[in-house]
């Protein structure tokens, strides 16, 4: 079965590392995944510079990467504020979120679920030229409130499609869930919306990330995110581990059958930059992480 990765390493893999890689560093790396073979890349996250300053740079890092052939980029706005100004450096798909937790809602967008949805469906209709999906933080089990009732991650993948959004990432923030557990909310939430576009974003805090792929891909999801190095987490849900690796990822589809594009080779090189990009960047001045 043909497979598809989305590397999340210069996003999500960065926002949580306490340095600020230069751009001419993430562009770098931007180009060594694709030369392995990654076709979609999450490459920026257009949020307040002040709450997450790895992220300052979005603009240059989306107009660096414009037109480079063979991949598609993404990139993760939380409000009308950060979609416009992805809009404006060029980005062409743009993920906005809402989180299926109140507490890690308040925490991460600075407002409550119902106001999160109400301000991205207004911010959505006012900016027609990207590609919106979503993602939807904390679908199965919350650092505040724990297990996530299925009920309320329908509700939310509900209020994405009256946006017109048909494609939604489920994401496994904390890394804790067990994987029978997740892919039954999963098994519920496709019986009940079969028509949209699913795909998973798994940390991998007990090393269980694999099991929930093997179980996923069995019930037909197709589409995962990962990230160079296993690097990642979420600054505003304490105890996030590290995302899923993509070379782990890559080296388990391919030795259960399925295809993925990736020259392991090639990737192991990247995730190599990956690791020397970081070890070698400036950090974080401590008042900029003092809000994490």
């Amino acid at each position: 079965m043909q497979i598809e990765i989305t590397d999340v390493f210069l996003r999500d893999g960065l926002q949580d590392e306490p340095v600020i890689v230069p751009t001419a560093g993430k562009v770098q790396i931007a180009r060594a995944a694709t030369a392995a073979g990654i076709g979609r890349m999450e490459i920026a996250s257009f949020v307040n510079p002040k709450r997450v300053p790895q992220m300052a740079d979005a603009d240059d890092v989306v107009t660096a990467l414009s037109g480079e052939p063979g991949v598609r980029f993404t990139v993760l706005a939380l409000n009308g504020r950060g979609i416009a100004r992805a809009v404006a450096a060029g980005a062409s798909e743009v993920q906005v979120v809402a989180s299926a937790s109140q507490a890690h809602s308040n925490a991460n967008a600075g407002a409550g679920i119902e106001q999160a949805l109400d301000s991205l469906a207004a911010d959505v209709a006012a900016h027609p030229q990207p590609g919106f999906f979503a993602g939807i933080s904390t679908a199965f089990t919350c650092p505040f409130e724990g297990e996530i009732d299925p009920s309320r991650l329908l509700r939310l993948v509900r209020a994405f499609k009256s946006m017109g959004i048909t494609d939604i990432g489920l994401a496994d923030t904390l890394g804790t869930t067990p994987p029978r557990r997740l892919i039954s909310s999963v098994k519920r939430i496709q019986d009940a919306e079969p028509d949209l576009a699913y795909s998973l974003h798994l940390h991998n805090a007990h090393g269980q990330a694999l099991d929930t792929v093997k179980l996923a891909i069995d019930a037909g999801i197709t589409r995962f995110d990962a990230a160079l190095g296993g690097y990642g987490g979420c600054p505003f849900a304490p105890g996030a581990a590290g995302n899923l690796s993509t070379g782990e990822l890559v080296d388990f589809l391919h030795a259960e059958g399925h295809t993925t594009g990736i020259d392991p080779a090639a990737l192991a090189e990247a995730n190599d930059l990956a690791r020397a990009t970081i070890s070698s960047a400036p950090p974080v001045q401590p008042d900029s992480l003092s809000i994490h």
